[in-house]
């Protein structure tokens, strides 16, 4: 099997990372799911790290790493609310914590980008 490329190899990295991460701690990412979500905040914790878990896999094998690049796109977009609740609720929290949360608002568009070029790299 051809070794994925660099960047795809990162992005499911990322997700993979980011996947284990939401079942290991996920207290902060609770902290952020949107109040006007139905059902309880953990559950959407789990929902997004088994999510991420399936991007990170998608994106990694070729047969379906175009497919993966798009739903990585999607994904991106999808938890865009909870970055913006982050920001709001840690508006008086200390300078570097509230760079952090207004730092993930512009990051947002990088991430929607690099997952559409995965996709198009992919070989159909």
């Amino acid at each position: 099997m051809a070794r994925a490329p660099r960047s795809a190899r990162l992005l499911a990295g990322l997700f993979a990372t980011a996947g284990v991460v939401h079942f290991a701690a996920p207290r902060q990412f609770d902290a952020i799911v949107p109040r006007s979500l139905p059902g309880g905040a953990r559950t959407w914790t789990y929902v997004s790290g088994a999510a991420e878990l399936g991007l990170a896999a998608a994106v990694a094998l070729p047969a379906t790493r175009r497919l993966g690049g798009l739903a990585a796109a999607a994904f991106f977009t999808a938890v865009f609310p909870a970055n913006v609740k982050m920001a709001r609720d840690w508006r008086e929290r200390p300078a570097p914590l509230k760079a952090v949360a207004y730092a993930r608002l512009p990051l947002q568009a990088p991430l929607v980008g690099w997952a559409l070029k995965v996709a198009a790299d992919a070989r159909p």
